[in-house]
């Protein structure tokens, strides 16, 4: 039988409830657990919007 894994840096609760509904047998090990997502669906306080770090030429 295979076990499968899902290591993270950090999530918020509601991915966390959404991949386990999803893939119950799958065990989720995280370093850290933010507060919630925004109405955009970015992490809070999260490490910032990555893709506005990546491609705003700040």
């Amino acid at each position: 039988m295979k076990k499968i894994k899902y290591v993270g840096l950090f999530a918020a609760p509601e991915g966390i409830n959404k991949l386990s509904e999803a893939h119950p047998d799958v065990e989720i090990h995280l370093g850290s657990v933010d507060s919630h997502l925004k109405q955009r669906g970015c992490i809070v306080p999260g490490m910032g919007d990555a893709g506005d770090r990546q491609f705003s030429g700040e």
